[in-house]
Order: structure tokens, then sequence, then C-alpha cells
């Protein structure tokens, strides 16, 4: 993915107003991001433990989402596996809900998904950062093949979300 600026971001959401996207918190540190080795940057809101955002470039442009984080719960003990990458975490992955684009939206509709709790899957996928003893299963899948089935994986929510 190319380096994105704090304007393209804002204005790539798809599911908030732009009066939200204009007041959301993006990361200061855009620019020591490691944009080569992600399919897409994620990052939890520290003012609001609730929130989290994500990005990615579709079809050559940027789209964001901003998502709404399940509380913990005492299932986050047990071992779970994030839907976009398929890492298993200890109490290491959230249900990540986003508002459905336009009027659905705006009715209250919502679609959900298990993602990892730091948004860092495509670090993981890469073996970039580590989640513990475990977090990938052993699999014959090349490293490409993973990355593209992570990209997959989150395209289908993103389309789920603007359908």
């Amino acid at each position: 993915m190319r380096a994105l600026t704090e304007r393209e971001i804002r204005t790539a959401f798809v599911n908030c107003t732009k009066g939200e996207a204009k007041r959301l918190s993006i990361p200061h540190d855009l620019a020591e991001r490691p944009w080569d080795d992600l399919d897409f940057l994620g990052w939890r809101d520290p003012g609001a433990p609730d929130r989290a955002y994500l990005v990615t470039e579709l079809d050559g442009r940027p789209t964001a989402l901003a998502l709404r984080c399940s509380g913990a719960t005492s299932w986050q003990t047990r071992r779970s596996m994030c839907s976009i990458c398929l890492t298993t975490h200890t109490g290491g992955v959230s249900l990540m809900v986003a508002a459905k684009a336009g009027k659905a939206g705006q009715q209250g509709n919502s679609v959900g998904v298990y993602m990892c709790d730091d948004l860092a899957c495509p670090l993981y996928v890469r073996g970039k950062k580590d989640a513990g003893v475990g977090a990938r299963l052993p699999e014959s899948l090349t490293l490409e093949e993973k990355i593209q089935r992570t990209v997959t994986h989150l395209t289908a929510f993103i389309a789920r979300v603007t359908a």
C-alpha cells in the first residue's frame, strides 16, 4: 500500500459524516508507518478506546471505515481467531462493528467482524509482529497467498459495509 496523507485518509471514510471524519483521531506517525508491509492501516483511537479505524486502497482509491469495538468480556480470556488474517490470540480479538454506508447506516444498520484488537493483521501475516506461541497455524500457503487471503477477507467486509 502506498503512504497516505492525513487529508487522503479523512476524505476516504465511507461510513461516517464529513464532520465526524474531520474530528476523528488520525495517527501522528504516518511517515514512520511500514507502508510497504501494509495491506491496510488500522488504528485504535487513544482517546476513545471503543473506536477504531482502518483505511486501505480499493481500485486505486483510499477507502476508510470507522469501527466500534466490543468491550472486554469473559470470552476474551480464551483463544480466538481473527476473521481477517486468521491469527489466533488469547484475549486479542474483538468484534469490530461498522455502520453501513449511506441511508442504511443512518437507519442504524451495521456489519461486524472479529479482528485483531490492534488491527495489525498485515504485520502478523508477514511475521513482522508476533502474537505468541500458536498464533499462526502451520499452512502450506505461500506468503503471497496468505496476504491475498487477508486482502480478500478485508475486501469482503468492506463490500458488506458499502452494500
